[in-house]
């Protein structure tokens, strides 16, 4: 069987969760066995068609208008090859809280996605989300969680009860609703209890006003290792405005560590593997009481044990394959 070339297009190469996904898709052992996978990074500013040698192209590229001339002469260039769009991005709620003329928008990811044989939604929510819009066909749509390598997760211990210390990870932007934790943190009664924040970004001014002079919060940086930040928590909180799909959340529950998110777009695929949802609600009440509730349980044990025991990143793997031998 001839080894399929994959190319990745990337726009935007600094450091996230989409290179790391992309890092995991050209260094996996288990993704090499039937294609060679590799990246190349293109400008968002100006990029000159050319034709590229590969049998897949797979884009990991922002969809805009300005971007779709761009999308249009990939497609053109390469009629016979498969081109495919992993959708990193877009999702139900960020559709409402950022996008104003929502109908425009609609048909930007209609004309966008037709370019392409298949769209891959990174979660389940994000995938229901695009097919309730009508912006793909659904017999195009194939839904792959993201994934990194777990391994030096799953060989942390669980943390050790009480359960204190709060993790928020992730960049300190908006998007991250770290405002929100900490407003509904700051109204919890416990001393015993923490809050550590890692990360930088935008927000973090405005964050360390709302933590004031409360010292149970506690601002750690960027967390250049995430492991030995995972190992330092006893607890997860991803109290997102939107997010497609969150790779916090499976290291979280790779470390055992009990975990929390918002009740929206992808996050909500964590629940069944062991996340406690929040619902959105006005004031933070929720996130209170959810935090009041996880910092009184004894052990996180009882929290993990309905966890399957396969690997996502053999899940991750295989799901790859199945799509590529299916174009």
């Amino acid at each position: 069987m001839t080894r399929l070339r994959v190319l990745h297009l990337v726009d935007d190469t600094t450091a996230g969760g989409v290179m790391r996904v992309l890092d995991h898709i050209t260094t996996a052992p288990e993704l090499a066995k039937d294609a060679d996978h590799r990246l190349r990074s293109i400008s968002r500013d100006r990029w000159l068609p050319e034709r590229m040698q590969a049998d897949v192209i797979v884009s990991n590229l922002a969809i805009s208008w300005r971007a779709l001339p761009m999308l249009m002469a990939l497609r053109l260039l390469h009629p016979k090859t498969k081109l495919i769009h992993v959708e990193h991005s877009y999702t139900e709620q960020f559709v409402a809280v950022n996008v104003t003329h929502k109908k425009r928008f609609a048909t930007l990811l209609r004309c966008a996605y037709a370019l392409f044989d298949k769209v891959v939604a990174v979660s389940h929510g994000q995938a229901d989300w695009l097919k309730k819009s009508g912006a793909v066909k659904p017999h195009t749509l194939s839904v792959i969680q993201s994934c990194v390598d777990l391994s030096r997760f799953r060989k942390l211990s669980p943390p050790i009860a009480p359960l204190r210390v709060i993790g928020a990870i992730g960049r300190l932007d908006e998007q991250k609703g770290f405002d929100l934790l900490i407003e509904a943190f700051r109204k919890t009664a416990n001393p015993n209890i923490a809050l550590h924040v890692y990360g930088e970004g935008v927000e973090e001014a405005k964050l360390r006003r709302l933590a004031k002079d409360d010292p149970r919060i506690e601002f750690k940086g960027f967390a250049s290792d995430p492991v030995a930040a995972m190992a330092a928590v006893d607890i997860v909180a991803m109290p997102s405005r939107w997010e497609a799909y969150g790779l916090v959340a499976i290291e979280a529950l790779a470390a055992k560590r009990p975990l929390l998110v918002s009740s929206i777009d992808g996050l909500q695929d964590h629940v069944q593997k062991g996340a406690k949802a929040v619902k959105p609600g006005s004031g933070g009440e929720r996130w209170q009481q959810a935090i009041e509730q996880i910092t009184a349980i004894g052990s996180a044990d009882s929290t993990f044990q309905a966890q399957s025991t396969t690997h996502p990143e053999d899940v991750y793997a295989a799901a790859w394959s199945d799509m590529l031998r299916s174009l």
